[in-house]
């Protein structure tokens, strides 16, 4: 059910375009933001999933026009979905302590079932997210192929291996969330109400737990992957050896390809490199298409 389609963007406090939907998650209500191509059918459908202390306005940043995923998607013929992850938006109230990424997995897939079943997508759906948001989506694309109507994944800011320190005490950690403040619009902190988030507890108790969890999702990943990481990246080991060692695992994916993106934080879909980065993964997303023979 569309919350908000009848209040102009502007007011509603996003990007022109975009409103606000609920979807049916098996029962549980899950928040999300939607654009639309305007003259024609979608050409594929983006799934944007934000990370852990965020929500989807993440992917509608308000700073600056062109930070904008949700805005830029529609204008070149993708429908974009950014949904609120479960214990975030609309689904606060029910998991006030946020829910394991097992549980989020489970009520993803029901929500995008939702979804297509009122939605056109197009070609099919390709999973974009962010950070702790591609944990989830690798935990929802595993054991899925483009069968399953899956074309492919792009995910930043996650790696496999933390850099040095406790993950937890990371998340106070203002240089290692953004990265220099120069690499974002100056606007981007006075909105940052729209977009940030507590961080469910069950979340925090995750994060020391994912080197494992990693290890046994990579090897199901059986669609084409693409990872980026920020120039000023500072949650994962990324030099060359890591890099190399994180492709490795991924031994069922078709495709794997590990992209820097330069001049940029952890928060790049916030930042000046928004739309470079951006742009380049909707250029994985034609390929992923391409590869299918649905684009024609």
């Amino acid at each position: 059910m569309d919350s908000t389609a009848t209040v102009p963007a502007t007011l509603a406090g996003l990007s022109p375009g975009v409103r606000r939907i609920t979807l049916d998650a098996a029962g549980v209500t899950l928040s999300a933001l939607l654009s639309v191509p305007e003259h024609t059918e979608p050409r594929a459908t983006v799934i944007a999933v934000h990370g852990g202390g965020m929500n989807a306005g993440y992917f509608d940043g308000q700073a600056h026009p062109e930070t904008s995923l949700l805005a830029l998607g529609a204008s070149l013929g993708y429908t974009v979905l950014a949904v609120d992850r479960p214990g975030y938006g609309e689904s606060t109230a029910l998991f006030p302590d946020g829910l394991a990424l097992a549980g989020q997995a489970v009520l993803l897939r029901a929500a995008l079932a939702d979804f297509t079943s009122r939605y056109a997508s197009g070609a099919g759906l390709f999973l974009l997210a962010h950070s702790y948001g591609g944990k989830l989506v690798m935990s929802t694309a595993a054991g899925l192929t483009g069968d399953d109507g899956l074309l492919g994944l792009d995910i930043s800011g996650c790696g496999h291996r933390f850099a040095p320190g406790d993950p937890v005490e990371g998340l106070k950690d203002n240089r290692r969330q953004w990265g220099p403040l120069r690499l974002y619009p100056p606007r981007t902190f006075r909105h940052s109400s729209a977009v940030v988030a507590p961080m469910p507890s069950r979340e925090q108790g995750e994060l020391g737990h994912w080197t494992e969890l990693f290890a046994s999702l990579a090897p199901r990943i059986r669609v084409p992957i693409r990872l980026t990481f920020a120039e000023h990246e500072a949650w994962w080991h990324h030099g060359e050896h890591d890099l190399a060692d994180l492709a490795s695992r991924l031994t069922a994916a078709p495709r794997v390809q590990i992209d820097r993106q330069p001049d940029a934080g952890h928060n790049i879909s916030l930042g000046w490199a928004a739309r470079s980065y951006h742009l380049r993964a909707l250029a994985f997303l034609e390929d992923c298409v391409t590869r299918t023979g649905r684009g024609a």
